[in-house]
């Protein structure tokens, strides 16, 4: 998908506005920092393999900074690309044969500070077998996601249709495989993160 192509791509829906176009993340974000600076986009699509050999985590890392959400768009479709675009911060990940309808409702999601759970990111999660990501059960990743997106622990007890005292003997087996695996998570704010990390679905999903 060239940036030519996707310009026009993108002019035939209304639901979407696009603000500016680069060929690299340091091109776009010189063009925010001139004296003609463009304002930051709420999402920029961001393609793996860029003309300039950038290394991608980095531009993911470089572009959240900016308060940008990022949706990756690429060819590249292999497991260990897809984990580490997510872990670097990337809010979904799409290839680039999908329709425009996925695309929009890609952007949508993700503008809205959810994430884009496209075939090829489910996949890469479902058979990522890192050390470093942990095994989670469904009642563990039930109380996570309830946890994490806000609630009380009485509250996710509830959600999850467990007492009190179960729902936090969960949780702390979820914060001790996380120890375990090398990515603590002591806060709330730590769960919530290490839950879009790997790509497990939104906070109280």
């Amino acid at each position: 998908m060239l940036l030519e192509g996707l310009r026009s791509w993108l002019a035939g829906t209304p639901r979407l506005s696009l603000v500016a176009t680069a060929a690299t993340v340091g091109d776009l974000l010189a063009a925010r920092s001139g004296p003609d600076a463009r304002p930051p986009a709420d999402v920029v699509l961001l393609d793996l393999l860029l003309k300039d050999g950038s290394d991608p985590a980095d531009n993911i890392r470089r572009l959240r900074e900016t308060g940008s959400r990022v949706l990756i768009i690429s060819t590249v479709a292999d497991r260990p690309r897809v984990i580490a675009a997510v872990r670097a911060g990337a809010d979904g990940y799409l290839t680039k044969d999908n329709e425009l309808e996925t695309l929009v409702e890609a952007v949508e999601t993700v503008a809205a500070g959810g994430t884009a759970h496209s075939p090829e990111l489910a996949f890469a999660w479902a058979h990522d077998t890192g050390p470093d990501r942990p095994r989670l059960s469904p009642k563990e990743l039930e109380v996570l996601r309830g946890y994490a997106s806000g609630l009380t622990l009485k509250a996710t007890a509830r959600r999850v249709g467990v007492s009190p005292h179960t729902a936090k003997y969960y949780l702390d087996r979820v914060k001790d495989k996380y120890r375990r695996a090398g990515r603590p998570a002591y806060t709330k704010t730590d769960l919530a993160s290490r839950l879009r990390e790997d790509g497990i679905g939104p906070a109280g999903d």
